[in-house]
């Protein structure tokens, strides 16, 4: 059977449509996430636990940067002063299952990205549809980008300063499985989603929804906001909010530069198809 026109699809149709995307996305999370169980030793032992090793790539390169200008070496650790273990019968299991479905998403990220360009690209204009490569390789590559700074700049972080702090010498550290792999994968997964944000902010142009002057507008209030998650998701030092702050900024310039370029655009597009 045809597919139908948008104009000539009704709101059930639309849901039933959105209703396939899931289920299309969900399998192939599924067998991605299959994929990645078989590489479990691996994704635990060099991925997941490699914050833990005071040999990561992340301190070894603070620790050579704070000796070059003569910062604070507290990057340079020699120990992690801290176990992690699984309480429960079922931890490790369960933790095994999880983390192959979230590499799954983070690997099929792409196909679920076409499957959503599919389910909007009818409301598009002709030469918007003709972009889904552009789209899926842009964000695509933003997604990845902000995973990996969330694994390789915020997960060592956090670990560190976490697996660091004490309280007293009376008190060890001692965290649970679930909740050391949670904050590895949400600093991961977090900081790919919010650099996703110029996309977003495409489609909220699109929609009518957000302008340039907007933006710009509350531009103090979104750098105080954006100072706000930078100290909740870091330790609290200055450098390490720097860090995290400077390419949030950066994403939301490009997202005023994006919102500018769309609505700019918006007009004449409605004016080509008018005269069509």
């Amino acid at each position: 059977m045809a597919k139908k026109n948008i104009n000539e699809m009704s709101f059930l149709d639309h849901l039933e449509d959105l209703r396939w995307l899931f289920i299309r996305s969900t399998i192939a999370i599924l067998i991605c996430g299959l994929v990645a169980y078989f590489f479990n030793d691996f994704i635990f032992d060099k991925i997941i636990f490699g914050p833990k090793d005071p040999n990561f790539i992340t301190y070894r390169f603070f620790c050579d940067l704070a000796k070059m200008f003569n910062m604070d070496e507290s990057m340079c650790i020699t120990e992690m002063p801290f176990t992690v273990q699984s309480r429960t019968m079922g931890g490790q299991f369960n933790a095994d299952m999880w983390t192959a479905i979230t590499a799954g998403f983070i690997i099929s990220f792409p196909y679920i990205l076409f499957e959503f360009w599919k389910f909007i690209s009818p409301a598009l204009y002709e030469n918007e549809r003709k972009n889904a490569r552009t789209f899926i390789i842009v964000a695509s590559f933003l997604f990845f980008v902000g995973v990996l700074f969330g694994y390789f700049l915020i997960a060592p972080l956090s670990v560190n300063f976490l697996g660091t702090y004490s309280i007293s010498k009376e008190v060890h550290n001692d965290f649970d499985l679930d909740s050391y792999i949670g904050l590895i994968k949400t600093s991961s997964l977090a900081c790919g989603l919010v650099f996703e944000l110029p996309i977003l902010m495409y489609f909220m142009a699109k929609l009518g929804v957000v302008s340039a002057a907007f933006l710009r507008k509350y531009r103090k209030i979104s750098y105080v906001i954006i100072l706000i998650i930078a100290a909740i998701i870091t330790p609290p030092d200055v450098v390490s909010q720097t860090i995290v702050t400077i390419p949030i900024v950066l994403l939301y310039e490009i997202s005023i530069f994006i919102v500018k370029w769309v609505r700019r655009k918006e007009p004449k597009e409605e004016i080509i198809t008018a005269n069509e």
